[in-house]
């Protein structure tokens, strides 16, 4: 069987090609005697021939897209061991970078014999990519030479930084577990604090070359990088050439065999590995880079942090994510005593919903001792709004004596200075001293102003005497009857780079705008202005009705998409919150909103209820902050009478 014969699709692969969500091929399994049996995998994550797939989705009406690239990926996976796939991807990224380079090479080779092509790539490899000696390791089989040419195929219709991002992701999603991916924002966060414009950066645990993306990205002159692992390093130096970087990255330990000794960078940024015991405490017991105390053997990031502080110029910046609990566990006291009194610290900033700790992820913004003398230290802990890290960090370096908004402290290094030398943002943020009595006055106009406008939004509903029932439907027979359609995102989908604005099921929840970012792939929807999205009957339930197009549809979410002539989304919207509320009352979390019911009115009594539903939905949000004013005003008076800042009405008199 040749390479392309054995493609496999994984359940989430067919959800991804039908533009479907996992549960739909769930049901398909089980609805459908035909559904074809799995050809590999286990039980838990089966796989299935690439085309009997092909098949039963055509003899079954399911309309699917099958790319050049999809159909790549599928024979790589179908025809490698997972623990093969790093390494076969990071040779066709190289690949993809000759096809770049130098078509003409590969036209005069591609009609060749399989057995001329295969002995003859890893020639072609050397002479028109340096960039990849000391990574080529293996000698291509004639049955890789299929693999190739359909990337050679995928690269006609897409570019080849398309192609190999679309392989990454794939791969990705196959060994999450593997590889820790640092998210764009955290990346492009990291090398904007370090003001690398125009510079040279070192990320000395590269990885798949996240941070070094972003550096370049930035504006960054030169990028440098080093990784142990030979296959995440031939992954990230497929992908940064690709995507037009030209980095210079060494393969090995950075800590055991530093591949940059003795040169200094503008900007450090590194996202190290976490808990990693075996980081050579018994052969670095005496190395020249532990200027702040030699790392305790429990605490690797500690020597990181000191061996990116090593290669940063006087008066460069080094960003560098911790585990939270590097910023108060005892054994480091005495190096992070010994970094404020250095002046080497600037900033400890809690990040908000990634990482890989239980405990939580913090970014850690240092400067190399240039003769300044640094007083004060950022404390900030951002885990509940990453988008003020940025305005926050330029404040402080304005005027670090300013009292910072929000969860954040300018915390003078001497008063850090004690037996714990406890650094952790979140500790020192909430013994911030209130202002109650500056805040109480304009707090209590505020909710004086949003309690008249709540009284004068109240809703008015009318009881018919005597109330008759009226006939109904249900939203799978409105799906079936056409009036409307259901849909979701790949539930493997990333929402953590790209072009677009996609609506995650947080986003939904907590009304507000959209937060994720992706890019147009298969299976991706794009929203617009009248969708209805809503979050599954659960724990939470939330639906919004669209006003904007531009939107991605984010995984987690059910996309209900009206006939506006036959049905008004608002009028939708109420019904399927009703369904919302009645589901998880009742604790049945896993019912379907398929099934909610609704009223069957003309689409002009549908408007009436529509308008309806709004302003009661209105009223609700009016209503929910009238109450968090209150819930701030009582909080801000007890403060205020406790720590004199306010007294009773009559005693000021």
């Amino acid at each position: 069987m040749s390479s392309a014969d054995g493609a496999t699709v994984a359940s989430s692969d067919i959800a991804r090609l039908a533009g479907v969500g996992r549960a739909a091929v769930s049901n398909w399994r089980r609805r459908f005697p035909d559904f074809p049996q799995p050809a590999g995998g286990s039980s838990a994550s089966p796989l299935y021939a690439l085309r009997d797939v092909e098949e039963w989705l055509a003899r079954h009406g399911k309309p699917y897209d099958i790319t050049p690239r999809d159909r790549l990926w599928q024979s790589l996976r179908g025809s490698s061991a997972d623990l093969e796939l790093g390494d076969r991807i990071g040779y066709l990224g190289g690949f993809l970078v000759v096809l770049e380079r130098a078509p003409e090479r590969w036209k005069a080779l591609a009609d060749q014999p399989e057995s001329v092509v295969a002995g003859s790539l890893v020639d072609l490899l050397r002479s028109v990519l340096p960039e990849f000696e000391g990574l080529i390791t293996d000698v291509p089989d004639v049955d890789a030479v299929t693999i190739v040419r359909l990337t050679a195929q995928a690269a006609e219709r897409d570019s080849g930084a398309a192609v190999f991002d679309f392989l990454c992701e794939r791969y990705l999603e196959v060994h999450s577990r593997r590889h820790t991916v640092t998210p764009s924002w955290v990346a492009d966060l990291m090398v904007s604090l370090t003001g690398s414009t125009g510079s040279r950066v070192l990320d000395p645990a590269c990885g798949l070359g996240a941070l070094l993306r972003a550096g370049r990205a930035t504006g960054a002159a030169l990028v440098f990088g080093q990784e142990i692992n030979l296959t995440a390093a031939r992954l990230a130096v497929a992908r940064l050439l690709l995507h037009g970087v030209q980095p210079r990255l060494a393969v090995g330990d950075s800590l055991r065999h530093d591949a940059f000794r003795g040169e200094l960078f503008e900007a450090v940024i590194c996202n190290p590995p976490f808990g990693e015991r075996s980081w050579g405490y018994d052969d670095l017991t005496t190395d020249p880079r532990w200027t702040y105390g030699m790392p305790p053997r429990s605490e690797p990031e500690l020597a990181w942090l000191q061996h990116c502080l090593a290669h940063v110029k006087p008066g460069g910046h080094a960003a560098i994510l911790m585990p939270a609990a590097a910023a108060h566990r005892r054994p480091g006291r005495r190096i992070r005593a010994n970094l404020l009194r250095a002046g080497a610290l600037r900033a400890i900033i809690s990040l908000p919903g990634w990482g890989t700790t239980a405990s939580g992820t913090d970014l850690w913004v240092l400067c190399r001792p240039d003769g300044v003398d640094h007083t004060h230290v950022l404390l900030l802990d951002a885990t509940g709004d990453r988008d003020i890290i940025r305005d926050i960090w330029r404040s402080f370096r304005a005027d670090p004596d300013a009292d910072l908004p929000g969860p954040a402290r300018s915390v003078r290094i001497v008063d850090l200075l004690d037996e714990e030398t406890d650094l952790s943002p979140a500790r020192h943020v909430a013994a911030k001293p209130a202002h109650a009595g500056v805040a109480f006055r304009p707090a209590r106009t505020r909710l004086y102003t949003a309690a008249r406008t709540l009284a004068d939004t109240l809703p008015d509903l009318s009881a018919p005497v005597p109330a008759e029932p009226q006939p109904t439907t249900s939203v799978a027979e409105l799906a079936k009857a056409g009036a409307l359609s259901i849909r979701q995102a790949p539930m493997g989908m990333l929402t953590d780079g790209g072009g677009l604005p996609v609506l995650t099921a947080r986003d939904v929840r907590l009304d507000r705008p959209p937060s994720g970012a992706a890019d147009i792939a298969p299976g991706i929807i794009e929203l617009r202005r009248g969708d209805v999205v809503a979050l599954p009957p659960g724990r939470h339930s939330a639906v919004r009705v669209l006003s904007e197009d531009g939107m991605l549809l984010g995984p987690h979410l059910l996309l209900f998409r009206v006939d506006p002539q036959r049905l008004d989304p608002y009028f939708l919207a109420g019904f399927i919150r009703i369904a919302q509320a009645a589901r998880t009352s009742s604790g049945s979390a896993r019912a379907d909103l398929h099934r909610a019911r609704l009223l069957q009115l003309s689409i002009d009594a549908q408007h009436e209820y529509a308008q309806a539903f709004q302003t009661l939905s209105a009223f609700q949000r009016s209503a929910r902050e009238a109450a968090e004013l209150a819930e701030s005003l009582v909080s801000l008076g007890f403060a205020g009478l406790a720590d004199g800042s306010l007294r009773p009405a009559r005693s000021s008199a």
